[in-house]
């Protein structure tokens, strides 16, 4: 076994042990150089000395999103002048928030990425397709890049970029991965057929998929995910990371869930009190950053929603396994008495053939209420047809969303913001 991997494979006990042993670590360094965990810790009386076992890290309130971006500077760990990266966060539930790097970090994020492909059954023999942005200031694009050295495989450097672009990419280069949001591959598969290209035939035989869950939160191939498999023929693995944590779980070839790489990242999922659920159960995904130099974070809630498997993985890793995220704890409504999690709307709608912009909002009613309203392109859909999608998506999700058409100019603006780095799925217009 290579040593990018053997961590997974190593029994419970000693992963759990080295978890420990960093966790230790990770406790001295904040206490001696982050001003936020300095006063925090000794606010709540904590001594970082006296942690025995993993289950000690309970008696650390947690952090939240909040805290990070109302106090940034005071989470910074080395001087600015150490900094050798400054990327942000997608600013999906808000202001994007800063996350700086040192050149330490940045060789975490490489080591990451390769662990994480290895995971996915890649190699040094395989040549990848980034399809995704190195620019404003997006950590992933970065991470990949230098994940992909790491592993000493070779990539092409597309970002997200017209399906053009990207099939001239296949055609020349001719890839084996690629690393893509999985609706952009139903843009590619659409070209295709549009240019005469029988992607079928393709170089690519594998799909990272980021941004967008690609299975159920029973662990089967979602809607999305069966689509490109059957029509392609592409293996998909699904990622799940953020920014924040500057790490990633992803699926080995059992599909079962990402896979924790246990010496960088140590994992919770917590109910709304904070307590741990049971395997299988979906809580919120709390991270502790281990090994991290400029912003190291303990017990942060990540506001997304997931459940966790801690059983041996068929694969032979021992390490967690985190299931697809089933929607944000913000974003997540009570919709006609229902539990929504607007997120699973996405997949529903992506592969609808007949349509392709589309909008998902959250509003207040005249009751004070949330709601769920689904705004489509008039030049795409009529009334009739919006009449049709919604009842279909009220059948998968036991409660009917309203609708409104807007022009399609319109629709596109609020979708593809510049100022963004990917296309806005979920618009929350709950009180104003």
């Amino acid at each position: 076994m290579s040593e990018l991997t053997h961590i997974g494979f190593s029994p419970v006990d000693e992963i759990k042990s080295s978890q420990l042993n960093l966790l230790k670590k990770t406790l001295k360094y904040v206490a001696k150089t982050s001003a936020f965990y300095s006063k925090l810790f000794s606010k709540h009386g904590i001594d970082p000395a006296k942690f025995i076992t993993l289950a000690d890290i309970r008696n650390i309130p947690t952090t939240t999103k909040d805290d990070l971006a109302s106090h940034p500077d005071d989470f910074l760990c080395v001087p600015k002048s150490k900094i050798a990266d400054f990327t942000t966060t997608s600013g999906t539930m808000g202001n994007p928030i800063s996350v700086c790097l040192t050149a330490n970090d940045i060789d975490r994020l490489a080591l990451n990425e390769a662990i994480s492909m290895q995971t996915a059954g890649c190699t040094s023999d395989d040549i990848f397709q980034l399809a995704t942005t190195m620019d404003k200031r997006f950590m992933a694009g970065l991470a990949y890049n230098e994940g992909v050295r790491k592993l000493g495989a070779g990539i092409v450097r597309v970002g997200a970029s017209a399906p053009s672009l990207q099939w001239d990419s296949i055609k020349r280069f001719e890839p084996t991965v690629i690393i893509a949001i999985p609706s952009f591959i139903l843009a590619l598969m659409e070209y295709a057929r549009a240019n005469n290209i029988d992607f079928r035939k393709s170089s690519l035989k594998k799909l990272i998929a980021i941004g967008q869950p690609v299975r159920t939160p029973d662990l089967q191939p979602n809607l999305l995910a069966k689509r490109i498999a059957e029509e392609w023929g592409l293996k998909i693995y699904s990622t799940y990371a953020s920014t924040e944590m500057g790490c990633a779980f992803t699926e080995c070839e059992a599909g079962q869930g990402g896979h924790l790489n246990a010496d960088l990242l140590f994992l919770e999922i917590l109910d709304e009190a904070g307590n741990e659920v049971q395997d299988g159960a979906v809580g919120e995904v709390v991270v502790t950053t281990l090994g991290v130099e400029g912003m190291p974070l303990i017990r942060y809630r990540t506001g997304d929603l997931a459940a966790q498997y801690t059983e041996k993985c068929r694969c032979g890793r021992c390490t967690p396994r985190l299931g697809p995220v089933v929607g944000r704890k913000q974003q997540m409504i009570k919709y006609k008495g229902t539990t929504v999690h607007p997120s699973s709307l996405i997949p529903i709608l992506d592969t609808n053939k007949s349509f392709r912009l589309y909008l998902i909002e959250l509003i207040t009613d005249d009751l004070g209420l949330d709601g769920l309203n689904l705004v489509f392109a008039e030049e795409e859909v009529g009334e009739a047809q919006a009449e049709k999608i919604v009842a279909e998506v009220g059948d998968l999700i036991k409660v009917k969303p309203t609708w409104r058409r807007v022009p399609g100019d319109r629709l596109k603006r609020l979708i593809l913001d510049p100022s963004s780095r990917k296309p806005l799925k979920i618009l929350d217009r709950r009180n104003g």
